[in-house]
């Protein structure tokens, strides 16, 4: 608690040194401190924002699971303040970042708030547009800069000036951009490029196992019984879809997560439905209503009884994505071979 004023001190006396032997002629090597508070003021373009960070942010609140997981997955758990995520995201306890988890707090279960993030003393919150970020609740980047704290914004949930609509990119280049800003942004721009090219290698090792098949048509189906909710072509489903090696039957969509009618989903005939298990309607309630609902009943996939679950994280933007990719591949060869 009382480092700061002796850092003061030692800066000083760094400083002093370093005059005295620039005014002799020699060569003033820059301090370890010094040569890495040079790497800020750092600014990176968030959904079309030019963001500057003035310094490495040390207490940030991120909102749901993919989000926090970018976090981890990139050894960030110490600049964490903690992390708001409903507790129906699946076992924590088995995925790659759990001794991660154990060092972030859980600051709640319900949805972020003002209140929540001030009581934190967050300096930085990572969340993004239906992800947390509330115009309503004057939760924005823009409400948030007003009160002194900082703000990155998902990729995948950037909105691209039609309407409400989201998705600025292809969601896995929304995944690597934003790996790279947080790369920058944390000081982490080696780990950041080495998860990078992890996750390019086992997209294209998926890819390639599928190159040269027939692509299926799939349809993600997410929630919804008067209406489906399903993934345009913006959202992490079409690319996980599309590099597994089928075909997005919603992917000609100018939006990331969107609500369609049935009459769509039947006359586009899916040969394959992907399942986003998540919220108080499990994955297998959701297979018989499917299954159940007598508009579907000639659908292909319903029909056919190929069905297949992929977890909420696997589905959004997320560390996840590119195993997600892998595992849906192999469940499409079989449905082609």
């Amino acid at each position: 608690m009382f480092t700061a004023p002796r850092r003061a001190l030692a800066g000083a006396a760094a400083l002093t040194l370093s005059l005295g032997l620039a005014g002799c002629g020699a060569e003033v090597v820059p301090s370890a401190e010094t040569a890495k508070s040079a790497h800020y003021p750092v600014t990176v373009d968030n959904c079309g924002r030019q963001a500057t960070y003035q310094q490495k942010p040390a207490r940030v609140v991120t909102n749901d699971i993919g989000i926090t997981e970018l976090m981890l997955a990139l050894g960030l758990a110490d600049r964490m303040a903690g992390y708001v995520m409903p507790d129906e995201k699946g076992d924590l306890a088995a995925v790659p970042w759990a001794k991660e988890y154990e060092r972030a707090p859980w600051l709640s279960k319900k949805e972020i708030t003002k209140e929540l993030v001030l009581d934190a003393k967050a300096d930085l919150v990572f969340a993004g547009w239906n992800y947390g970020w509330n115009e309503t609740a004057g939760l924005t980047p823009e409400g948030l800069g007003k009160l002194g704290v900082g703000t990155y914004t998902l990729t995948e949930s950037c909105r691209n000036g039609n309407e409400k609509a989201r998705g600025v990119m292809p969601p896995l280049d929304a995944l690597y951009a934003d790996l790279a800003n947080l790369g920058r942004i944390f000081e982490v721009e080696e780990k950041a490029a080495q998860l990078t090219a992890e996750f390019k290698a086992e997209v294209a090792k998926a890819e390639a196992g599928a190159a040269g098949g027939r692509q299926p048509k799939v349809f993600l189906y997410d929630s919804g019984q008067d209406k489906p909710f399903t993934s345009g072509r913006f959202a992490a489903p079409e690319q996980i879809i599309t590099k597994a090696g089928g075909k997005n039957v919603f992917g000609d969509l100018d939006d990331s997560w969107t609500t369609v009618g049935w009459e769509a989903v039947v006359s586009r005939d899916p040969e394959v439905i992907v399942i986003n298990d998540y919220g108080d309607t499990g994955a297998e309630a959701k297979r018989q209503f499917l299954k159940s609902y007598p508009p579907l009943a000639q659908v292909s996939a319903v029909k056919n009884d190929r069905i297949f679950v992929l977890s909420y994280v696997d589905l959004v933007e997320s560390p996840r994505n590119p195993s997600a990719i892998t595992r849906l591949a192999a469940y499409l060869k079989g449905v082609t071979g």
